[in-house]
């Protein structure tokens, strides 16, 4: 399955969905959505270091991907910036492939679970799995470069730096009658806590169930939960469960290109800004992802 650009004979989402089975199979499948240029190869070849089955990698037709991706990694030629674009491919692949593990994300993020280093992400979602649960939580921790002047972009791989403190939990409420949602919980931080002025009310959390099962009926919504309360859940009701994380440049790129907030920002830098070594370990040493009954 070689890699192509998406204007030569990439293939398209229909045809993913037509040929489900040779691209899909029993999965898992990770969905990569690239909205630029930035970091695509690093974010392709580290889920594909994961161990998912294919790599889908949705781009539209002015970026052009590498001839030298892993042989996992299928483009598919897709408007990654029209709206709504997201959650209408991810509903399209679950309704195509029920009992098939799904993750999703976008360029410049990248996919940590406890011990990933060690152990493939099919290992991971088989013993989520024993624990009957069926979607797991991940946090999105922002990352950002420690010299903006350097970086402009706010991107640097080599000098990420993310929050160690900073992060909080308010309850869900229930929209009928207000009444905390059982297990479920907003969670707030990084980036999008300390920037908030310059961040729409309804983007600001960063829990994301990234990590899902696809089954008849289920649905992703606008704002990466699913149309089923029991799969938003942080942990089943008896003992904790594994959590993940995603490491995002989103949001600082977002900040950095934005000409409304862009230029209030000098430094993303502050007194818990701490150099991310790229590992599960630091991760879970900094509570942002949760290992459960798994070691």
């Amino acid at each position: 399955m070689a890699a192509q650009t998406p204007d030569k004979g990439a293939l398209t989402l229909q045809d993913v969905l037509t040929a489900r089975v040779e691209m899909l199979g029993s999965g898992p499948v990770a969905a990569i959505f690239i909205e630029d240029e930035v970091e695509i190869e690093s974010t392709l070849r580290h889920h594909a270091a994961r161990g998912f089955r294919t790599v889908l990698a949705f781009a539209p037709a002015d970026i052009a991907l590498s001839d030298a991706l892993p042989e996992t990694v299928q483009p598919v030629a897709y408007d990654t910036r029209a709206p709504g674009m997201l959650t209408e491919a991810m509903n399209a692949l679950i309704a195509a492939a029920p009992g098939v593990w799904f993750y999703y994300g976008y360029n410049a993020e990248y996919l940590y679970y406890p011990f990933c280093e060690s152990r493939s992400i099919g290992e991971m979602l088989t013993f989520h799995g024993e624990e009957r649960r069926a979607a797991m939580l991940a946090y999105v921790v922002d990352l950002y470069a420690d010299d903006l002047e350097a970086h402009p972009g706010a991107v640097s791989r080599q000098d990420a730096f993310l929050d160690s403190a900073g992060y909080y939990a308010l309850a869900r409420r229930d929209g009928e009658d207000d009444h905390p949602k059982e297990r479920q919980l907003d969670f707030f931080g990084g980036l999008r806590w300390r920037f908030e002025e310059h961040v729409p009310e309804d983007r600001r959390r960063i829990d994301r169930i990234a990590l899902f099962r696809a089954r008849a009926g289920l649905r992703l919504l606008p704002d990466h939960r699913l149309n089923d309360e029991e799969m938003n859940t942080y942990a089943c009701p008896w003992h904790h469960n594994l959590t993940a994380a995603v490491v995002s440049f989103r949001t600082a790129k977002a900040l950095k290109r934005n000409p409304g907030s862009s230029f209030d920002i000098p430094s993303f830098m502050w007194r818990n800004s701490v150099r991310f070594e790229w590992s599960s370990g630091q991760l879970l040493d900094l509570g942002l992802m949760e290992p459960g009954q798994w070691f």
